[in-house]
């Protein structure tokens, strides 16, 4: 069994293993589950996605042993490396860009990544529309990532406020239409990320505000299967869920705080 140096989400200093991986996932999951059922929810109906960004393709293949098929990584050229040491196990594994794109690498997300969560504009759009089509690819899956909560650290279309401007949300909508015509691309849902708080009110309404914007987003676009809510992560996952949360990104809880050796040794 391959095994890799990290800092376990206790802070302990371990070795990974399959058993700690199943053991985290259970927690999880069963977090996800408790959280389904206050919320009245389905948890089947929620997307587990396991953050493996700087983590090495061991560290995946030992969750993908443990359960979890869903991975999400916030760069194309680290991805790339890892799903093609993975090759032989792609068809059961759903790969997710979470990070932000650039439009240089727009042709190699489309080839590598089954969602692409972090669409922000329409000329993005547009790169992977005509890669997409280029490559003769099935239509590439995307959400829209939205700036609900204004904050100018983070990525995404600038939503904070739209349901007070009518003029933001008619801008948001009118994007939304332009990218729903471009052929070669779904749109799914949309993504966000809420800001560190440590008041649920206040990530709350970030997340509230993100699920009234997809509903307005939906009506819009009927041809497109708008359903998606990309949001939520370990400190707020059940925030999330309890407004909506459909795929949920889950890092230092499953793969912990990766940890290298002295130099000189080998991990």
């Amino acid at each position: 069994m391959q095994r890799y140096a990290v800092l376990l989400y206790d802070g302990s200093d371990a070795f990974i293993t399959r058993e700690y991986m199943y053991d985290a996932l259970q927690h999880i999951q069963q977090r996800i589950i408790i959280a389904a059922q206050q919320a009245g929810r389905d948890a089947s109906q929620i997307r587990l996605i396991g953050v493996s960004k700087t983590h090495p393709a061991a560290a995946v293949a030992e969750a993908f042993a443990a359960g979890l098929v869903d991975f999400g990584e916030n760069r194309v050229q680290e991805a790339e490396e890892k799903i093609t040491t993975l090759s032989a196990q792609r068809s059961q594994l759903t790969w997710h860009l979470i990070g932000h794109l650039q439009r240089n690498k727009a042709k190699k997300a489309v080839q590598f990544f089954d969602y692409i969560h972090s669409v922000d504009s329409l000329e993005l759009a547009q790169a992977l529309s005509r890669h997409s089509q280029e490559l003769g690819l099935a239509p590439r899956k995307i959400l829209l990532q939205c700036n609900v909560s204004g904050e100018e650290s983070k990525e995404g279309i600038a939503a904070q406020g739209w349901q007070q401007d009518a003029q933001l949300c008619q801008q948001i909508l009118t994007l939304a239409q332009q990218i729903g015509e471009l052929p070669g691309v779904v749109i799914c849902g949309l993504m966000t990320v809420a800001p560190y708080s440590d008041n649920p009110s206040e990530v709350r309404e970030v997340f509230r505000s993100l699920r009234l914007l997809r509903d307005k987003i939906t009506a819009v676009i009927p041809h497109h299967p708008c359903n998606e809510l990309s949001m939520g992560m370990s400190g707020d996952m059940e925030v999330a869920i309890a407004e909506g949360a459909t795929m949920i990104r889950i890092g230092r809880a499953l793969f912990g705080e990766r940890s290298y050796p002295p130099q000189g040794q080998a991990m």
